[in-house]
C-alpha cells in the first residue's frame, strides 16, 4: 500500500513507529478566490462550481452520503471527488475527524472549530490576505496543534486540507521562497496548467513588491501576499503537534509548500519543532504525476519523507473512479494519507481500499 519517495530511511522509521496506530484527522478548510481564475482548477466544472467545492466536501467527510445534502458534491471535469477516498478510510477505521474553518467565503454547513480567519483574494493581487490575519492563524494554529497532538494518546496527526486552487497558492510560497517550484507541482488536471500557474504567480510576487531574501520579509508576509489561509493555520498546527507526535502532512503540492513553510516559520520566529516527526502523505496519482515533479520537489525542499498510498482505480467498476488513473483529481481532502493511515491500521491493499470506496460509491447513487 505505502511507497517511500524520499528520505527513506527516515520515511521507514516513520511507518515503523506508526504501524497498527489508529490516527486522529483534522481538515482545514479555506477558500481563495485564486480558485475561481477560469480554467485554473478541475476541482468544479465551473468558477461557479468551485465556490461551493470544500463546503461540500466538508459536509461529505462529516456525514458521509445523505438523501439531501446542503451542498451536494459539484460535477467535476470528469472524476468524482477525492472525499470518498476519505471518508471511506475515515468509516472503516472510525477514524477522529476535526474541521477547522481557515478561511471560507461562506459558512461550513457541518460544525467545524472556526480559527477566525478569511478567505483570501485572488494571488494575483498581491494582497491575498491581511498580514494580521496571518499572525492570527499562525497563533491559532499553534494553540491547536498542540490540543490535537494531545488528543492522539501516542498515535498521530493526519493535518488534510480542502482549498481550490491551492497548488497555485502552493506555487506562489514556495517561489516566494526561493525554492525552483515552477514546473513541479501537480493538479487537478492530466496534464498539468504550468504556465497559467506560473503567470499568475509571477503578477502575484511582482504586485507585490516581493524581493526573495529581502532583509524585511517574512513567512507571514509572504503567505500575506500570495497564499491562502490553510497554509499558515497547517503549517503552525504541525510545528506544535510534531513536538508531541507524530504528523502526517495529507497532500501533495499544497503540503510540500506547508513544510517548506514549516521550516521557514521555525527559522524565523525560533519555533521549536520536531522535523524527523513530520511526514508528507498523498496519492500515487500524485507522486508519479509525469506532468510534474513532486519527488524533485520534495528533494529540493530537503528533509521532508514523501510517501504515496499505491492506488489504482483502472479496474473500477465506475467510470468516475477510474478518471483516477487517467491524471484526473489525483488527490485532496486527506485522501492519500487516509488510504495510508488504511495501510497502517488494518493492513489493507490497495484492492481492499478501492472495494471500500466502491462500496461507499454505490451508496451515493452514482451511475455504473
Amino acid at each position: 500500500m505505502i511507497h517511500i519517495y524520499t528520505e527513506i530511511e527516515r520515511g521507514q522509521r516513520w511507518l515503523d513507529r506508526h504501524r497498527g496506530q489508529k490516527p486522529i484527522f483534522a481538515c482545514v478548510l479555506g477558500f481563495t478566490a485564486t480558485g475561481l481564475i477560469p480554467g485554473i482548477s478541475a476541482a468544479g466544472a465551473t468558477p461557479r462550481d468551485r465556490q461551493f467545492t470544500c463546503l461540500a466536501d466538508a459536509e461529505f467527510l462529516y456525514n458521509g452520503p445523505q438523501p439531501s445534502p446542503q451542498y451536494p458534491l459539484p460535477p467535476l471535469e470528469a472524476g468524482a471527488s477525492p472525499v470518498l477516498i476519505s471518508r471511506a478510510a475515515v468509516e472503516a477505521l472510525e477514524i477522529p475527524l476535526y474541521l477547522f474553518n481557515a478561511g471560507l467565503s461562506l459558512p461550513p454547513p457541518v460544525p467545524a472549530i472556526d480559527l477566525g480567519g478569511t478567505a483570501a483574494k485572488c494571488l494575483i493581487s498581491g494582497n491575498a490576505l491581511e498580514v494580521e490575519t496571518v499572525k492570527h492563524l499562525m497563533e491559532q494554529g499553534l494553540i491547536w496543534g498542540a490540543k490535537l497532538a494531545a488528543e492522539t494518546n501516542g498515535s498521530y496527526l493526519i493535518l488534510g486540507e480542502c482549498v481550490v486552487g491551492g497548488t497555485t497558492t502552493a506555487l506562489g510560497v514556495l517561489m516566494g521562497l526561493g525554492i525552483a517550484a515552477a514546473g513541479k507541482v501537480n493538479s487537478s488536471h492530466p496534464t498539468c496548467n504550468h504556465a497559467q500557474k506560473l503567470a499568475a504567480v509571477t503578477a502575484g510576487l511582482k504586485n507585490a513588491g516581493w524581493e526573495i531574501g529581502r532583509k524585511n520579509n517574512t513567512p507571514l508576509d509572504l503567505v500575506a501576499a500570495v497564499g491562502d489561509p490553510m497554509q499558515i493555520a497547517t503549517a503552525a498546527m504541525a510545528i506544535a503537534a510534531s513536538r508531541n507526535c507524530g504528523v502526517l502532512l495529507a497532500g501533495g503540492t499544497q503540503m510540500l509548500a506547508v513544510y517548506a513553510l514549516m521550516q521557514a516559520l521555525a527559522a524565523e520566529y525560533e519555533l521549536l519543532w520536531s522535523p524527523e516527526q513530520v511526514a508528507v502523505g498523498t496519492t500515487r496519482w500524485v507522486a508519479e504525476d509525469p506532468t510534474g515533479d513532486t519527488v524533485g520537489l520534495a528533494s529540493d525542499i530537503g528533509g521532508v519523507p514523501l510517501l504515496a498510498a499505491q492506488l489504482s482505480f483502472a479496474s473500477s467498476r465506475y467510470p468516475q473512479l477510474q478518471a483516477y488513473d487517467r491524471g484526473y483529481v489525483k488527490e485532496g481532502v486527506g485522501a492519500g494519507a487516509c488510504a495510508i493511515a488504511s495501510g497502517l491500521a488494518m493492513n489493507w491493499t490497495p484492492t481492499q481500499l478501492l472495494q471500500a470506496v466502491e462500496a461507499l460509491a454505490s451508496r451515493c447513487e452514482m451511475t455504473d
